[in-house]
């Protein structure tokens, strides 16, 4: 009989903690702020040094807590060692659930992708995707060395991890933590796609330390994700792309809702090649419009500049009604952002207060590891807290 891994001897020393044990709170701050010193840790979470030392203990005994190499000197000396999280402690797999295809990342326990692995959706009947998942997460090794899968899906999922609603799947009320967890054994949380890349720029990205700050996404559609006072905001509506709704060109395009100049209109990419083609008559790629806006070619450039500058509204929108100061830009459509910087960035200036403080932009990967690699992220953060069912 096969006996337990080092990585299954972790995983029970977090499981085994209270959802409420300070322990946990203690992982969380070395996971997002390590390596971090333990003086640093007890002052933010308001502990003694000798409760610090015994509710660590148990987990570098595990494993999951190590002392760095990074040693540092105290102010009479003494090198001490910070906490930091030992990132191999456990293996977490993301799946980014399209209309075409689940992608699927494992990751160690820092969200630090390992592996990849896609497999295509022969339908969208709710078995067939079910079986791709199943097949997608065996290409990346045996179900017992995962700790936990996350699953992202474009939609409205409600609490209990049902997906309400996947248009492009189109799905209502489909149990699919519960079918996957049948299938797998594993542990699995479903989360709307945006507030899964939220959660991972939150714990592992650009938004690590911050306390205020909103993500954008473009690709198929338009998402948007907000975190206030270090608490992602998600509610239940936060799966219907509202933001897609916003106004952005009263004489721009109409979206497939009828909505003349929104953002989904003006700024998908499924918009700016019809806006080409057009022009033009010529069917062209999203890639190919940029790189003929990019080269001077005057019908591209028209409509890339056009959708930056929309963009820029978007983005002096979302800082002047949040207050955020930093606006991370992520999707599959975000090089927009860079081909477009200039008209994007006088448009944001344009429509903020010139004594407001100036908006941050943080331009992340584009491709879809990194839609995977956030769902993911909120198996690891459920596991962490203890709400990982």
């Amino acid at each position: 009989m096969r006996g337990p891994t080092e990585e299954e001897l972790a995983m029970d020393a977090v499981s085994s903690l209270a959802p409420s044990s300070p322990a946990r709170a203690l992982a969380r701050e070395v996971l997002i702020r390590g390596p971090i010193s333990r003086a640093d840790l007890a002052s933010r979470l308001n502990l003694s040094v000798a409760s610090l030392t015994r509710l660590s203990k148990p987990l570098l005994d595990a494993g999951v807590l190590r002392e760095s190499d990074a040693a540092t000197a105290t102010a009479i000396g003494r090198p001490v060692r910070p906490l930091e999280i030992s990132p191999d402690a456990h293996r977490f797999v993301g799946i980014k659930l399209t209309g075409d295809s689940a992608a699927a990342v494992a990751t160690n326990l820092k969200a630090d992708v390992v592996d990849s692995s896609e497999r295509s959706l022969p339908s969208h009947d709710v078995e067939d995707v079910v079986d791709a998942i199943v097949l997608a997460v065996t290409d990346l090794g045996p179900m017992h060395r995962f700790s936990g899968m996350g699953v992202s899906v474009g939609g409205k999922v409600g609490t209990d991890a049902t997906v309400l609603r996947a248009p492009f799947l189109g799905w209502r009320d489909v149990p699919l933590a519960a079918l996957l967890h049948e299938r797998t054994g594993l542990p699995v949380v479903v989360e709307n796609d945006v507030v899964a890349l939220t959660i991972a720029e939150q714990w592992f990205g650009a938004g690590r330390g911050e306390k205020d700050f909103a993500v954008l996404t473009i690709g198929a559609g338009v998402g948007y994700g907000l975190v206030i006072n270090d608490v992602v905001i998600a509610p239940p509506d936060a799966g219907l792309g509202l933001v897609g709704h916003y106004p952005l060109d009263p004489s721009g395009p109409r979206c497939v809702e009828g909505h003349r100049g929104c953002s989904s209109g003006v700024l998908t990419i499924t918009s700016i090649c019809s806006q080409f083609a057009a022009t033009t008559g010529e069917q062209r790629s999203y890639p190919e419009i940029l790189g003929l806006a990019t080269d001077g070619h005057p019908a591209a450039g028209a409509v890339v500049q056009a959708a930056g500058t929309a963009l820029g509204v978007l983005v002096a929108a979302i800082a002047n009604l949040t207050m955020v100061e930093l606006v991370v830009l992520s999707g599959e459509g975000m090089d927009l952002a860079d081909v477009a910087a200039t008209s994007l960035q006088e448009s944001l200036d344009y429509h903020r207060d010139p004594e407001a403080a100036p908006v941050r932009l943080s331009r992340q990967p584009s491709d879809f590891a990194q839609w995977a690699r956030g769902a993911a992220a909120v198996a690891i953060q459920r596991t962490i807290l203890g709400t990982l069912h």
